[in-house]
């Protein structure tokens, strides 16, 4: 099956949440309630397995996306929910070759973490949660280099539930734009359902983001999962 053919057209998750704008509230506190009351049927009350994969360059003390994705976690842990965490920045990975050896379904000639590591989890995975900077409008290498390896396994990794959390400096409203159209489009080839996006704007700065209500809502999010 080559990737025209693996092309699907399918509905985005209804209950994603949409943030921006730092320090200023999205959505009122009802709203806040209701979405996280309809939330709970993501996981059905039962233990989800998910996967945070971090792809900022930048220090746990200095990462404004980093901080996001600690937060999540820490919600999604304190809802009962197993969590893990790979770090695409820091770890031993390799961009797809295009070599097709894989054939979509099978082991890829990079035998790296992310073969080794990280797809073994994402396969068993209920839930992948991908967290990047925006850089030049769009995720990060690090990032773009983890989904583009999506195609060793590419229908295997279909009908996940899915997160995406973002930061910028820029505050401008079309800033997230482009980013959050690769994302939803994402969601659409792999038959996922988008269950929570946080676009985090005007965050440059570790400072700028722990005084956002950004944690607060990424924590949320992951709590009423």
């Amino acid at each position: 099956m080559n990737r025209r053919e693996f092309i699907k057209v399918v509905s985005v998750g209804s209950m994603a949440l949409y943030l921006s704008g730092c320090g200023i509230s999205a959505i009122d506190d009802d709203k806040t309630d209701g979405d996280a009351s309809a939330q709970q049927s993501v996981s059905g009350g039962q233990t989800m397995k998910i996967v945070v994969i971090n792809s900022s360059p930048h220090s746990e003390e200095q990462s404004t996306s980093r901080y996001l994705a600690a937060k999540f976690v820490q919600g999604a842990r304190d809802a009962g929910h197993e969590i893990f965490v790979f770090d695409a920045a820091n770890e031993d990975t390799h961009p797809c070759r295009g070599c097709d050896q894989c054939g979509m379904d099978g082991a890829c000639i990079f035998d790296d973490a992310i073969e080794t590591k990280l797809m073994p989890q994402m396969l068993k995975a209920d839930l992948l949660v991908l967290v990047t900077p925006l850089y030049y409008f769009g995720m990060s290498a690090q990032l773009k280099t983890i989904v583009d390896r999506f195609y060793s396994r590419t229908t295997r990794l279909g009908g996940k539930k899915s997160i995406m959390i973002a930061t910028a400096w820029n505050t401008a409203d079309w800033t997230m734009e482009a980013l959050k159209n690769h994302y939803e489009t994402l969601v659409r080839y792999m038959s996922w359902q988008d269950v929570g996006q946080v676009w985090a704007t005007g965050c440059g700065s570790r400072s700028m983001v722990e005084r956002s209500e950004f944690g607060d809502m990424a924590y949320k999010i992951g709590a009423a999962l």
